[in-house]
């Protein structure tokens, strides 16, 4: 979407102090939401022309959200009359809640309409426009797959008329409260995200959120084993009383018959709806009026970081193998969106194994898991270079070109998951006291980056994604959402195939008690992962040099 310069008397967003519109203004300008609506329907069906994968991917994502919700819907709705079902969807609501503050922050989301930094420039008042955001950010499978769960918790707790009407109310609330909660939240943090230093001290945020998460987890396990439902009550005591989350609580208490609590949860989700669009309205206000200091050119002298021959990059074969290995590597480093990816991917592939080893609950072979979340970063290697593939694709004349380019991104990965992959499992190892089962389970690690190589390098291929650069909370361009989803679904499943027989193997030799020879899984891991790497690799090449025009219009989209 286009950013016309403003009008002159208006500052930033349209604000202009002193300056009102006359009545003819006033009913000479749209209604601004209707076309929000129309702006965000039509990127939507726009981002669909023309790719019968890109409309497969969203209708099929679109199917799943809609069966899963569904299901959910309905097992929720089957909890009606438990006397746990109000910890259980109190408890739900508040995790719907954290996840629509943070998700859209570090995970793929949103579009021209969400973005409030392309609309700095056009007149637009705060309050039409905050009213005209809401509506768009309700229009998606998100907010859709969030109103299932929301129904079906309210049938699981609504008794009686009462709660009936209660519950009719507490819907609406709930969704208008996750919805503003992760629009409030992704326009105050704006500019923070779309600055160098800023989105680096976001990796560290982002890195935070997600070990909090996995503590979360390993919590959640610990109280359930300590006491099951029943032990969540305290915590549920507390979360009841935390808007949105508040609104589900509020249907609970009525039909209790505690109208008294039920009203004051009432005036608490509204008021924290109305926080939450207030304070949405300043941010806007304050992005659209204050000068983004990024845009100030730096001064001072350049430093010269060493040439491409210097260092740790002397180490780099030479010709297109070398060059394309540093660009992947550097992009690893200096690209805030590829380092996010790469940095949650290294934390949490240590976490869970870590964790469950100290737990009493761990394994040797869960240092794949680790091996697995690095392996995803091979999916959709075009798209990382954005706009700037166009360099890279002129240099492709060949089916050879080809090979050549994906076998050095392929190498520049495994140069990381490789010893990433045996540390990892070394010291899952050492906190297990399984030194008998390390060899089987480098060996199966082995074999799963292999095949996670073949089907990344296919995924890159046939199924390409824009990765928009100018929004801080993008990592797909509008309409690729479930091309993206749909393309590392299908090729982490197709890796578990293609690693199969690999994994098969180490359960029979540990199901017939031949732990004594399971190092041989090593070397037949180690060749099968090869093996894999080179077959996707020879697979993908002639698909890469047959479709060039069409990959590099794909992730140049953004």
């Amino acid at each position: 979407m286009s950013a016309p310069a403003a009008p002159a008397g208006t500052t930033g967003a349209g604000i202009a102090p002193g300056v009102s519109a006359g009545p003819s203004a006033s009913a000479a300008r749209p209604a601004l939401t209707p076309v929000f609506l129309r702006i965000k329907l039509s990127l939507l069906r726009n981002g669909l022309k023309g790719s019968s994968k890109r409309k497969a991917a969203y209708f099929s994502t679109l199917a799943f959200a809609l069966v899963v919700g569904f299901f959910m819907t309905l097992g929720l709705g089957l909890l009606h009359g438990n006397a746990h079902a109000g910890t259980v969807v109190v408890l739900l609501a508040g995790i719907l809640a954290l996840g629509w503050a943070f998700m859209p922050l570090f995970f793929p989301a949103g579009d021209e309409t969400m973005d409030p930094s392309r609309l700095v420039m056009l007149p637009l008042r705060p309050r039409p426009l905050v009213r005209a955001l809401l509506a768009t950010s309700l229009v998606g499978i998100g907010p859709l797959f969030t109103l299932c769960l929301a129904v079906g918790s309210v049938i699981a707790v609504a008794r009686g008329a009462a709660g009936a009407v209660a519950a009719v109310i507490a819907v609406p609330l709930l969704l208008l409260g996750c919805v503003t909660l992760a629009r409030a939240v992704a326009t105050a943090n704006v500019r923070l995200l779309t600055s160098r230093k800023g989105r680096d001290l976001a990796l560290l945020s982002g890195l935070v959120i997600a070990v909090g998460a996995q503590l979360a987890n390993f919590a959640s396990q610990s109280l359930f084993q300590s006491g099951g439902v029943t032990a969540l009550e305290p915590v549920e005591a507390v979360v009841r009383w935390l808007p949105p989350a508040t609104a589900v609580g509020m249907v609970d208490s009525v039909g209790e018959g505690a109208y008294g609590r039920a009203a004051a949860q009432l005036v608490l989700s509204v008021a924290a709806v109305a926080a939450l669009l207030w304070s949405w309205e300043r941010s806007l206000t304050k992005l659209m009026v204050t000068p983004d200091g990024s845009t100030i050119a730096a001064s001072g002298p350049v430093k010269n970081r060493g040439g491409a021959g210097s260092g740790f990059w002397s180490l780099m074969p030479g010709g297109r193998t070398g060059a394309s290995m540093q660009r992947t590597l550097r992009y690893a480093v200096r690209d805030p969106k590829t380092k996010s990816a790469f940095v949650t991917a290294l934390a949490i592939g240590v976490i869970v194994p870590v964790f469950n080893a100290l737990q009493g609950t761990g394994s040797v072979y869960l240092g794949s898991f680790g091996a697995g979340m690095l392996g995803v970063q091979m999916y959709n290697q075009f798209g990382q270079d954005t706009s700037a593939f166009w360099m890279v694709a002129q240099t492709i004349s060949s089916t050879r070109d080809a090979y050549v380019e994906l076998r050095a991104r392929a190498a520049a990965l495994a140069l990381v998951i490789l010893p990433y992959t045996v540390l990892v499992t070394a010291v899952t190892a050492v906190l297990v006291d399984d030194w008998q089962a390390f060899p089987a389970g480098v060996g199966v690690a082995l074999a799963l980056v292999g095949s996670m190589l073949c089907t990344g390098a296919l995924a890159s291929a046939r199924f390409p994604y824009s990765i928009p650069t100018d929004g801080a909370f993008k990592n797909v361009a509008p309409g690729q959402g479930g091309l993206a989803w749909g393309g590392i679904a299908a090729g982490m499943l197709m890796s578990a195939l293609v690693s199969a027989p690999v994994i098969a193997l180490t359960i029979w030799l540990n199901m017939a008690e031949h732990r004594d020879v399971s190092w041989i899984v090593l070397p037949v891991g180690v060749a099968w992962g090869w093996l894999a790497a080179w077959a996707g690799l020879r697979l993908a090449a002639p698909t890469v040099a047959r479709k060039l025009p069409e990959i590099l219009s794909a992730v140049s989209k953004g």
